[in-house]
């Protein structure tokens, strides 16, 4: 299977000024033609979006709202489905207002960025755009099918874009994003894993949980026991998607009938391509043969199990952020890593 999937679309950005854990989690937003309720785009917006496309495609476009793709989504945005109205082309579209605006552009950029790579399909990112405090951006519409796909080559492609690293070999991202509706530090860049690990992550979830109701003692335990654990263990800076459970993955049929794996929704960075890996086996939805075509294009290395538990921790307390509940699973994570 070929692995240019398809053809880049130019981007432009354009600013005009006046649950249980273990085995679920919430629904996400997709690209599907089959999502269950259109939300409609704002008709003030479409004049906007229509010069943003137009720019970004480099021809006219006019936009109309259509059915199809649209739900209330994660971290405050809906979702829903425009077309153009001389080729009847349809593009998929997320909007919303206020401080969300920042997250849409964060999307827009971590899509864009593994777009690049041309190693795994994802909705192409056409263009965002803002105009006071609502933002927007929008993606092509993709023919999702659900099922059908290799399992196997999903793996293989993920792993052949993780083997994409940052410019300049260090690890972060160059603009914040969320990760869920929780607010995900990238920046600054840091050049040791560990100490990125530390501040940006463990760090920022301990802080917006209080630390995990520990008091400093076994905090400075935590933190050291993991910065030891993670410091012993060489760090590629791999792009990785950043929020990979199983509904951010699927199949979408090509104009060709071929069927494809596709990943969205990315909470994305420059960090350690096994906490991709690891957030697959905390929610399930990933079959044996994903795991296979991976290890094929790029085996673990030795002791991935035990650093698994520290990049799952993250996600964990950031549920307990995000929905309150799952402080019991947190603590005993924590209790098994200072056991390390």
């Amino acid at each position: 299977m070929p692995l240019i999937l398809f053809s880049w679309l130019p981007t432009v950005v354009i600013s005009f000024s006046p649950v249980t854990i273990s085995n679920s989690r919430s629904v996400p937003i997709t690209t599907s033609s089959s999502s269950r309720l259109n939300m409609g785009v704002s008709t003030d917006l479409l004049p906007h979006m229509s010069k943003c496309v137009s720019e970004a495609l480099g021809r006219k476009v006019e936009l109309a709202s259509a059915s199809g793709g649209g739900y209330a989504g994660g971290g405050g945005a809906t979702t829903s489905a425009v077309f153009d109205v001389a080729t009847s082309q349809k593009f998929f579209v997320k909007a919303t207002t206020g401080v969300a605006t920042t997250m849409l552009q964060a999307e827009y950029e971590g899509v864009k960025e593994m777009a690049t790579t041309q190693t795994i399909r994802v909705p192409t990112p056409i263009a965002y755009g803002n105009e006071g405090r609502k933002a927007y951006v929008v993606f092509e519409y993709l023919n999702f099918c659900g099922a059908g796909g290799s399992n196997f080559d999903l793996g293989v492609q993920l792993a052949k874009m993780h083997r994409c690293t940052s410019p300049k070999n260090q690890y972060g991202f160059h603009i914040d994003n969320t990760i869920g509706a929780t607010p995900q530090p990238n920046m600054p860049w840091m050049d040791d894993w560990a100490d990125f690990w530390d501040v940006h992550r463990l760090g920022h979830m301990l802080t917006l949980t209080n630390d995990a109701g520990y008091g400093s003692d076994e905090i400075s335990a935590l933190r050291l026991k993991t910065r030891e654990l993670l410091s012993q263990h060489a760090v590629v800076p791999s792009l990785m998607h950043g929020d990979l459970w199983g509904g951010n993955k699927s199949f979408a049929k090509e104009e060709d009938g071929t069927i494809v794996p596709v990943i969205f929704d990315p909470a994305t960075y420059y960090g350690d391509r096994e906490a991709d890996l690891a957030m697959t086996y905390l929610f399930g939805g990933f079959g044996s043969d994903f795991y296979e075509g991976y290890e094929s294009e790029w085996p673990l290395a030795e002791g991935h199990e035990k650093r698994r538990t520290i990049y799952n921790l993250y996600h964990i307390l950031n549920h307990e952020v995000l929905f309150g509940g799952y402080m019991g699973q947190a603590r005993s994570m924590i209790s098994q890593i200072l056991r390390f």
